[in-house]
């Protein structure tokens, strides 16, 4: 299988203030990725590159082989959507948030696309700026799902809200992932790691320490690694 994406010895920063130094990994194209490491290792960095809110000093990212340092930033991020931790809906109506992103929507759309995203349908009328976190979030992602994005980059987008919220969201991701929408998930929940991801990067001191299957990650991991997930798991 060729890989979704690939970091090609990738160098963000400047000299003496480097934020990620000679990343070296791919990312498999099929189901969930996690992107797991302490606080300031550089995973939300290596998110961002995935659609050029991030560019390399040095190196190249690939998506499915091609360079996006070649790709028009719009259509990129079309192609590569993404959710914020914290949500950024704008003023005015639900549907007027919708049609942000699909101006020709329809109501019977928009009010689908609400039920994909787990949000009842009289949503629409509500205003965008007054709803809770978890309901927010969800019409962000539901923002985002009306571009038909290829690729998901979700930069801890559950941290912030209540279980209810958080395992919507993981449900939703999981059935984007069986619908062939390829979703990236940095997170710091290692429960959240077990219970969605797939496959795993792991990322220490600025650079991707480890790549591979979830299920294997106690076991293949390398000694830097174990102890950061012995760490992480002890502090949850």
């Amino acid at each position: 299988m060729k890989p979704l994406l690939t970091f090609d010895h990738v160098w963000v920063g400047s000299d003496g203030a480097w934020r990620l130094t000679d990343v070296v990994a791919e990312v498999p194209d099929e189901g969930i990725t996690a992107i797991v490491g302490p606080s300031g290792s550089g995973k939300s960095t290596l998110l961002r590159l995935c659609n050029r809110l991030e560019i390399p000093a040095r190196g190249r990212v690939l998506l499915r082989g091609d360079d996006i340092a070649a790709s028009d930033p719009l259509r990129l991020r079309r192609r590569v959507g993404m959710v914020f931790q914290r949500p950024t809906p704008f003023p005015g109506t639900v549907r007027d948030n919708l049609r942000v992103a699909a101006p020709e929507i329809t109501d019977d759309e928009a009010r689908d696309t609400l039920v994909a995203a787990e949000l009842s349908a009289t949503f629409l009328d509500r205003n965008a700026t007054e709803l809770s976190g978890g309901e927010a979030q969800r019409v962000c992602l539901a923002r985002t799902l009306l571009t038909h994005p290829e690729v998901l980059l979700m930069d801890e987008a559950t941290s912030s809200l209540d279980p209810a919220s958080r395992h919507a969201l993981e449900r939703l991701a999981r059935r984007l992932s069986d619908d062939g929408v390829r979703v990236l998930w940095v997170t710091h929940d290692f429960a959240q790691v077990r219970g969605v991801a797939d496959h795993v990067l792991v990322v220490l001191e600025r650079r991707v320490a480890h790549a591979g299957p979830s299920l294997a990650l106690d076991r293949d991991a390398p000694d830097d690694v174990r102890s950061f997930l012995a760490e992480a798991s002890n502090d949850e």
